[in-house]
């Protein structure tokens, strides 16, 4: 009898495995477009504000790798390094430029996304200053005694049926 319960235990058990297990799965590189190459690269990030700075990496090249857009000036990645380049002022807010690896003459491409501009920007020589993303401030400044006596009420309420409601049910279960 004592069969048929580790039979399925060990059913269980192998299923979950099975289930956890990682998949293999082949790695492409490149952007999946169909753009493969036999080296890697990224641009980090994929989307960012015209002025501000990405990330270029290139893996798997042997020789220094030129990277080209239309949105920063030439730049060239030493291998195996992480260099950045820093996106032009004038680049069009929601527009899509192509950023282009070269690695001994192989090219892969990727896509690099110029974000919207805020509400909040202030142009002070040509720069422009986002201000600082923040919340609303404060822990105590806007306390409200009404707020807080109803929070009690309910906290309190909650316990006292919990509390109600167990001693009944175990008055129950003896009789």
């Amino acid at each position: 009898m004592r069969a048929i319960p580790m039979a399925s235990v060990a059913l269980l058990s192998a299923g979950a495995l099975a289930l956890g297990s990682p998949v293999a799965s082949a790695a492409v590189t490149g952007d999946p477009s169909g753009n493969i190459t036999s080296f890697g690269f990224s641009v980090t990030p994929s989307t960012v504000q015209a002025g501000g700075q990405v990330k270029l990496k290139a893996d798997g090249c042997d020789k220094p790798v030129i990277v080209t857009s239309g949105v920063f000036d030439t730049v060239t990645i030493p291998k195996g390094d992480v260099v950045s380049a820093k996106v032009d002022w004038d680049a069009k807010p929601g527009a899509s430029y192509t950023v282009t690896f070269d690695c001994k003459g192989e090219k892969g491409t990727t896509d690099l996304t110029i974000a919207a501009g805020g509400n909040n920007q202030t142009t002070t020589g040509g720069n422009i200053h986002r201000g600082v993303k923040a919340g609303i401030g404060g822990s105590f400044g806007d306390l409200n005694l009404g707020e807080l006596a109803l929070g009690a009420a309910l906290i309190v309420g909650a316990l006292g049926s919990a509390v109600y409601w167990a001693r009944r049910r175990t008055g129950e279960d003896d009789a």
